[in-house]
């Protein structure tokens, strides 16, 4: 009998995570599932600490070291059931995460994208997510009425907590394998283009944003960014997703502001329809990078202390 639903665990230098990551997998209250972790080349002892726990619904497969994108699609391509759960090796679950997961497909069966809420852990304190216009009725679950604006404070998708059935990945492709950064951020564009998306309010996955070899750790000059300019013309009939992605090039052209890139800070910036940022927002586009620095050494002081603010 084929299991309920696949998850998919891309695997790359998380052996200080990838044991507690499987714990809460195993620990969910809803047990229909298999795990398929797709080890990507890992250069630690990575694929020895996920062996070392035991579980007969966990699978292993080893690829070369081609990125996260590569590894989830492989992984997806192995698995036997048609609904697909994506998560990361450095974040977990709550027990309930897979059984809200389930009532919400029961419920929405024909959406391309089912989310559950999540916070994030910043120096052992736990943050909320807000998400704009979502009903904050306890419990609730519903189809997001226009994804990309209620994504404007926080994503409403993280790649560690959603569901995406395999006839929703077979019609726009699966992830793009030339993006290391913002590749998710893609995925989910292009899904809620074409489907409704289904969202439960409930928070069930925590990220843990000060693990090991996160990508936001990572040198802006390294990364491959998401191309955004690819959606400009149907942003035109889209301004909901025209303001979305004005919202990632401002956070885009921020990280390259910090690191003195003038060219691709001005590339990103100039793409910017300015009626779609807040003051805030164009004041810090234009502030020296002394400051801008400072001022972002305060919001992570900020959220060290568990205070939530919004992603931009």
């Amino acid at each position: 009998m084929l299991p309920f639903f696949s998850i998919v665990i891309p695997l790359y230098n998380k052996e200080n995570h990838i044991k507690k990551t499987l714990s809460h997998v195993c620990a969910q209250t809803f047990t229909d599932f298999e795990v398929i972790i797709v080890n990507d080349g890992s250069t630690d002892e990575s694929l020895k600490a996920a062996k070392s726990v035991q579980d007969t619904r966990i699978n292993f497969f080893s690829t070369e070291n081609k990125g996260v994108s590569h590894a989830r699609n492989y992984g997806i391509k192995q698995s036997n059931s048609d609904l697909i759960v994506l998560l990361d090796a450095d974040d977990y679950w709550l027990p309930n995460h897979l059984e809200n997961l389930k009532t919400l497909y029961t419920k929405f069966p024909n959406c391309g994208l089912f989310a559950c809420g999540y916070s994030k852990l910043i120096n052992n304190k736990t943050v909320p997510s807000r998400f704009y216009k979502i009903p904050d009725t306890k419990h609730w679950m519903g189809i997001v009425a226009n994804y990309f604006t209620s994504s404007s404070l926080c994503e409403i998708a993280s790649s560690s907590s959603v569901m995406i059935h395999k006839n929703t990945l077979d019609n726009i492709g699966g992830f793009n394998t030339s993006f290391s950064f913002g590749e998710d951020t893609d995925l989910w564009i292009r899904i809620a283009l074409q489907y409704p998306v289904a969202f439960c309010n409930v928070t069930t996955v925590v990220l843990q944003l000060d693990s090991d070899h996160r990508a936001i750790h990572t040198n802006p000059n390294d990364r491959a960014y998401l191309d955004l300019d690819v959606y400009n013309e149907v942003s035109k009939k889209r301004p909901a997703l025209k303001q979305y992605m004005d919202l990632h090039r401002f956070a885009i052209a921020i990280q390259y502001k910090l690191i003195k890139n003038r060219a691709l800070f001005d590339f990103y910036a100039n793409a910017i329809d300015f009626e779609n940022l807040k003051w805030k927002q164009k004041i810090f586009l234009k502030l020296p990078v002394t400051i801008l620095r400072f001022g972002f050494y305060i919001k992570r002081k900020i959220l060290n202390l568990g205070i939530n603010l919004s992603r931009y």
